[in-house]
């Protein structure tokens, strides 16, 4: 009975350091894709709010030399 259970607990041992050993370039590679989608949304919500203010501007500039 406790060789089996020395055996088990080797077992156990030796299968939590083979999942430690195993590479997370896949998580890694989400985590990236996650940050990029999350850039690119604030990107575009501050390039739709300042191109509106831009096209004022420039409105204001046309109206104000054919004026």
């Amino acid at each position: 009975m406790d060789y089996l259970f020395i055996r088990c607990r080797e077992f156990a041992r030796e299968e939590l350091t083979r999942l430690q050993k195993r590479p997370e370039s896949g998580q890694g590679m989400v985590e990236y894709a996650l940050i990029l989608v999350l850039i690119a949304v604030v990107v575009i919500v501050i390039l739709s709010t300042v191109g509106k203010r831009i096209n004022n501007v420039f409105s204001n500039i046309s109206n104000g030399l054919s004026s």
